[in-house]
């Protein structure tokens, strides 16, 4: 009994693997305007957090963020590829 109260402790204590998750979103440049929608995988599944991590990956190569449309799981991948093009996990 002791060895399965402490096994079970052990299990409680590990580390819970992240799932991987993923946002898309609609980025700006000016001068001259131009928009791109693209996919992008996220250290942080939280909105906020999410919108942060972008803002700052895209404002270092001159975009702005406009808009994450949704954050979801590697389950909605395939069906934004073709649409993100060039962008799909990019930035």
């Amino acid at each position: 009994m002791k060895h399965a109260v402490v096994a079970l402790l052990l299990l409680m204590a590990a580390p819970v693997a992240a799932q991987d998750c993923f946002a898309d979103y609609k980025a700006k440049q000016n001068a001259p305007l131009r928009l791109h929608y693209g996919v992008a995988k996220l250290a942080n599944c939280a909105p906020a957090a999410a919108r942060a991590e972008l803002s700052v990956r895209l404002q270092a190569q001159g975009w702005t963020l406009l808009t994450v449309l949704s954050i979801f799981g590697p389950e909605g991948l395939a069906e934004r590829k073709e649409s993100a093009g060039a962008n799909f996990l990019r930035y």
